[in-house]
């Protein structure tokens, strides 16, 4: 299978589609306005515009299909390579693939989520434990392996990302604990 890459909004438009969030599309402005209005809001945000142009990429690539129904909307469906695809985008999922060789470079993940996404907070932490990431400080994890993309979709997923830092650091005072950890001396 083509590997693609999606930007995180994307992912997360494909990952709803796939726990069974039903979009519809009418060419009637009312109509659309009711079916947006009843979006989740991590999908009302997206501009409608950018929402049917992602659709129908994925209806290109063959993540979904539209099926015309009766009252003149179209319904989606996610197809099983789209269902394949959404399953790695969902947070339980993620993994971070490791490579056969370390590059030098730390990945730290630095994050000040304020006190009221105190959930998003502490689920964003418990899937950087889960991926092995290592706790440094409280809101600071440091990781080995290139993890950009998975933290950037971990972000939006939780709706975090203006709250999120992620470095690159090639060198790091005191870092053999680290290696160490990582198994890379």
């Amino acid at each position: 299978m083509a590997k693609y890459y999606y930007s995180p909004t994307k992912q997360k438009i494909l990952l709803l589609l796939a726990t069974g969030l039903v979009v519809g599309l009418s060419h009637s402005s009312l109509a659309s306005w009711r079916l947006v209005k009843n979006l989740p809001k991590a999908l009302r945000d997206i501009d409608h515009r950018t929402l049917r142009r992602i659709l129908r990429e994925f209806k290109y690539n063959r993540l979904v299909d539209f099926k015309d129904e009766d009252d003149g909307t179209v319904s989606i469906v996610v197809s099983e390579k789209g269902e394949n695809v959404a399953m790695r985008y969902n947070p339980d999922q993620i993994k971070i693939v490791k490579p056969a060789r370390w590059d030098r470079k730390w990945r730290v993940v630095v994050f000040d989520i304020p006190e009221k996404k105190r959930l998003a907070r502490d689920s964003l932490r418990r899937q950087l434990k889960k991926l092995g990431f290592y706790e440094l400080q409280k809101s600071t994890w440091v990781f080995p392996y290139e993890c950009l993309n998975e933290i950037k979709f971990l972000s939006e997923f939780f709706e975090v990302q203006q709250h999120v830092r992620i470095l690159t650091v090639e060198k790091m005072s005191m870092d053999a604990d680290l290696k160490l950890h990582f198994d890379l001396l």
